[in-house]
């Protein structure tokens, strides 16, 4: 069955990981996805390891990281430096219905493949650049890193442990937060900009920065010195507007409690023993719960050490009162729930070389996501895409490889 967006050709300019994750969701929903990439180096991640997969011969294959935002693609390599590439690019794009690039702002025009310049040979076309901070402002010249953003945005301002606990310093969030919700957003406008094509014919330009979306899923904390005019700071485990909701220590690990509401809260002081607190005044709602946060949560913690996790979960999901173990990454891929809903895949390349990976969290009811190829190996659509999409003969093909505008 075809994915909901079979049919669309995405011309893939990016590498690392923002732009290839939002044209990983793009192959995953149906779209073909022509990688460009270097002939014999290919994208920066395919080296960042370890781990890496072993290749049919023994010899070392691509980085897991690599693995983890490029499958469903064909990768051709192709000289973008060489003017014969550039051409094939540009050909690439006139038949193509999106283009998707992370180079800094202006790096394509030199090569004739910034939007002005193929928008000349295909109108329609949607084309989406990523960068680390937009195409105008004091610092769009600047090259971006998600680890830089989640600090100059404010990520890790409101992570880690506050002041005078042990361990606290600003922390970064464990995955590259800022690209992946970049890559995420692009995949929305590039949405929204298909129907608007749908409507108008006309394709469009979107900007995308790895600053505006990191600053925009700030959500509630941004809105917290929006409107309080103060600004958060680092909480740990705890929650700046729900209490308690964070970490306790129980006799065995720690356990999660999300109390989210004033039945929650009375029904948690009873499992835990203390039944009295629920009905002190300063703690029966959860605005006092916030504001008296310091004089509540030793009150609780005491008691949390008398039953092991296991335990706890028990006894809180049979009154609904929410809960959660901290799972590491192992004991996710091996949870009931997580298994069920069949997260973890396998893919097959074309050499045989097995590949894991994990799907796709959005389940569709008519379009169901189908899981085809695997991540490619460098160049392993060179030909197929260069005959079968801008019809080049074999002699023509051999002659590019020779001459080393393709791998």
């Amino acid at each position: 069955m075809a994915g909901p967006l079979t049919g669309l050709r995405v011309l893939d300019l990016t590498r690392v990981l923002a732009g290839p994750w939002a044209t990983q969701v793009l192959a995953d929903f149906g779209a073909e996805v022509i990688k460009i990439e270097k002939p014999g180096e290919g994208d920066d991640t395919r080296g960042w390891g370890p781990p890496f997969v072993t290749n049919p011969d023994g010899s070392r294959g691509d980085a897991a990281y690599f693995l983890s935002a490029n499958r469903g693609k064909w990768s051709v390599a192709i000289d973008m430096a060489s003017p014969q590439g550039q051409q094939l690019i540009r050909a690439l794009a006139a038949k193509s219905d999106i283009v998707i690039e992370n180079f800094k702002v202006g790096g394509l025009k030199k090569y004739g493949l910034d939007y002005e310049s193929l928008k000349a040979v295909n109108p329609k076309l949607i084309y989406c650049s990523l960068t680390g901070f937009g195409q105008d402002g004091p610092l769009a010249q600047r090259a971006g890193y998600d680890f830089m953003i989640q600090g100059m945005a404010g990520l890790m301002s409101i992570t880690g442990q506050p002041d005078g606990m042990p361990g606290a310093e600003p922390m970064k969030v464990g995955v590259a937060f800022a690209d992946i919700f970049t890559g995420l957003y692009a995949v929305i406008g590039i949405q929204g900009a298909l129907y608007h094509r749908e409507r108008t014919g006309q394709g469009q330009y979107i900007d995308m920065a790895l600053l505006d979306s990191q600053v925009a899923v700030l959500a509630n904390q941004a809105l917290n010195y929006l409107v309080g005019g103060k600004a958060p700071t680092r909480l740990g485990n705890a929650h700046p507007n729900i209490v308690p909701y964070q970490t306790f220590a129980t006799r065995d690990g720690y356990i999660i409690m999300a109390v989210g509401t004033d039945r929650q809260f009375k029904e948690y002081c009873a499992i835990i023993g203390v039944p009295q607190i629920a009905d002190d005044e300063r703690f029966r709602t959860n605005r006092g719960r916030v504001i008296n946060r310091n004089e509540l949560v030793p009150l609780l913690t005491g008691p949390m050490t008398a039953r092991t996790t296991a335990e706890w979960v028990a006894a809180f999901e049979a009154a609904a009162v929410p809960c959660g173990p901290i799972n590491t990454i192992d004991q996710v891929f091996a949870n009931e729930q997580v298994l069920a809903r069949g997260l973890q895949i396998g893919l097959t390349r074309d050499d045989g070389v097995q590949v894991p990976g994990v799907a796709n969290p959005i389940v569709f009811s008519e379009t169901p996501i189908a899981y085809d190829k695997a991540p490619p190996r460098l160049g392993d659509g060179t030909e197929r895409v260069l005959s079968e999409t801008l019809g080049l003969k074999v002699a023509e093909i051999a002659a590019l490889r020779q001459s080393g505008v393709i791998g």
